[in-house]
């Protein structure tokens, strides 16, 4: 059975939603992809439907640089949980206004979500960028209470790269003795800079996030570390020894993602290392189809998953 065979029909027509140029680029000229992402994401925007929910954007100065944030605040009261959320992109593209998904947790779980712009590959690596994750973190809890965050509910989260950068911000925090943390939402996280599972070969799709490209982004984003065997767990989270002690943990993913195996492989060890941990796989959903066609059932048994995860965890 060939690869769009096993793809849920009702999301199979947005394998053409995307040129195949908008995922080379990705890998091949980054300013461009930006680019095209960006157009993307405005006309995204433009067609939300109404919302309650207030976005402010605002910079805080990091170690070397200032971080820009956006801020959804839904009209619910104080305190309320809150979500550092990181936005998928590969670690290539992306900005802060995420939109589509930020508003959606502020309205389904009544929490402040807190969207980061972090600094991104090849003109910085994963140092600076988990550096931004973390400063952004911090500056979250301090301003907890102005933000009308509850200390004790502060959850972190990303899809895809975000994903990846949250459970490698998840050992950072943990080594560096930082916030104490409710949650981690793991959706499709990129963890994994070697893809040597059947599902990393498996997914050659020129118009989805494909093997290809992503090995073109993980070199971008690892700089002189890859192709090493000392990559950074902070990085490539699936590479850590120790998962012991890390905040209890949703991973969710996709049964044609490219990251299928090494998302199961990383939740199963992380309940092994004594994590509260849930695993959900989609059956034909691929990488990002729950947002591409948001209208199909499987889109929203899958984030309807997730948004029940993390409103048991900080709602």
């Amino acid at each position: 059975m060939s690869f769009t065979d096993q793809i849920d029909p009702e999301v199979l027509h947005a394998l053409d939603t995307y040129p195949a140029e908008r995922y080379i680029a990705v890998g091949d000229d980054p300013p461009r992809a930006r680019a095209m992402t960006e157009a993307i994401n405005r006309e995204m925007r433009a067609n939300l439907p109404p919302t309650d929910v207030t976005i402010k954007e605002l910079t805080i100065p990091g170690l070397d640089c200032e971080i820009p944030l956006a801020i959804y605040q839904p009209p619910a009261p104080a305190p309320r949980g809150g979500l550092l959320w990181f936005h998928g992109g590969g670690y290539i593209v992306g900005v802060e206004r995420d939109d589509a998904r930020c508003i959606e947790f502020a309205e389904c779980i009544g929490c402040t979500v807190v969207s980061v712009g972090y600094r991104l590959a090849p003109e910085s690596t994963y140092r600076e960028t988990i550096a931004d994750a973390f400063a952004a973190l911090n500056w979250m809890v301090d301003h907890a209470s102005d933000l009308g965050i509850d200390q004790a509910r502060i959850a972190i989260g990303g899809g895809s790269a975000g994903g990846g950068l949250t459970a490698g911000l998840a050992h950072y925090n943990r080594d560096k003795q930082g916030p104490d943390l409710a949650f981690q939402l793991l959706i499709y996280p990129m963890i994994d800079d070697t893809h040597d599972t059947p599902s990393g070969h498996e997914d050659t799709c020129p118009t989805i996030w494909n093997r290809d490209v992503s090995f073109k982004a993980w070199k971008m984003y690892l700089g002189d570390e890859y192709g090493s065997e000392n990559v950074s767990s902070y990085a490539a989270a699936a590479r850590a020894k120790d998962l012991t002690n890390l905040p209890s943990a949703l991973v969710t993913v996709g049964a044609m993602d490219l990251f299928r195996d090494e998302n199961i492989d990383y939740a199963q060890r992380l309940m092994a290392a004594g994590v509260p941990t849930d695993l959900q796989v989609f059956a034909g959903m691929f990488h990002g189809a729950e947002m591409l066609v948001p209208e199909a059932a499987a889109s929203k048994q899958m984030r309807l998953g997730y948004l029940t995860s993390l409103k048991r965890a900080i709602g």
